[in-house]
């Protein structure tokens, strides 16, 4: 986890009030938070919550009822944010009639990567089975692993990813989860939208706990384990206390 101070640090990323309403039913109601620089913030609830919504409304792919986001504390326009944030949905697959190679060598060339930096990222997500198959014809691990790989070889410094370990069983997530706190611990900042609690708890420095669109809980999980009275509790247990 991370030793950065956490919550004692300057927000990079600040998010005021973000309401998105459909009809008379909020999606999201007035959700507020930060990033810390160098932190991984979690984004955690079941199904329904509001997850992807919140992402889709952060990265700006969503119009929004009310609300602001700040960058190093200055207002982030639509125009701007492709800019410092990288968006990843789930179950997404990019240019499905090429090869997962010929995606990789794309995106690098787009984003300046040497082919070095290509084979350090297909050699961490172990992406070299899959390197001569077309994307539409990847299993659903691999697919992940491909859109990983484009978002570790994007140059921005916030990455938004909407369930990172959907398609992983429990030895692949582990590695995975060691893949993204090495990447958070040369300077990239993630926020990841994750409904696995276990696998929240050991990769997230932070959480925000959403449920019906609202933000219940936020702090690290001694923080959240002091404010909810359960000194052991998981972030199962802390979760259900407060929802």
């Amino acid at each position: 986890m991370s030793t950065n101070g956490g919550h004692n640090s300057a927000p990079l990323l600040r998010v005021e009030n973000l309401t998105k309403r459909y009809g008379s039913e909020a999606a999201i109601d007035r959700v507020a938070f930060s990033v810390i620089a160098g932190e991984i913030l979690g984004v955690i609830g079941p199904n329904g919550a509001g997850k992807t919504t919140l992402l889709e409304a952060v990265a700006g792919l969503l119009p929004l009822d009310s609300g602001e986001i700040f960058w190093r504390g200055e207002p982030l326009g639509l125009s701007r944010r492709r800019d410092v944030m990288f968006y990843l949905p789930d179950a997404v697959r990019p240019y499905a009639d090429q090869s997962t190679l010929q995606v990789l060598s794309f995106v690098a060339s787009v984003f300046r990567r040497s082919d070095s930096e290509v084979r350090e990222t297909v050699a961490a997500l172990r992406l070299q089975p899959a390197l001569r198959k077309r994307v539409h014809a990847l299993s659903k691990g691999y697919a992940r692993r491909l859109m990983l790989a484009l978002g570790l070889l994007a140059r921005h410094p916030l990455l938004l990813m909407d369930e990172p370990f959907d398609g992983f069983d429990l030895r692949q997530t582990r590695d995975i989860i060691g893949v993204l706190r090495n990447h958070a611990g040369r300077g990239r900042n993630l926020i990841l939208s994750i409904h696995q609690l276990a696998d929240a708890e050991r990769v997230c420095d932070r959480f925000i706990l959403l449920s019906a669109g609202r933000v219940r809980g936020i702090g690290g999980l001694a923080e959240l384990r002091a404010e909810t009275g359960l000194p052991a509790g998981s972030l199962e247990d802390i979760f259900l206390a407060v929802t």
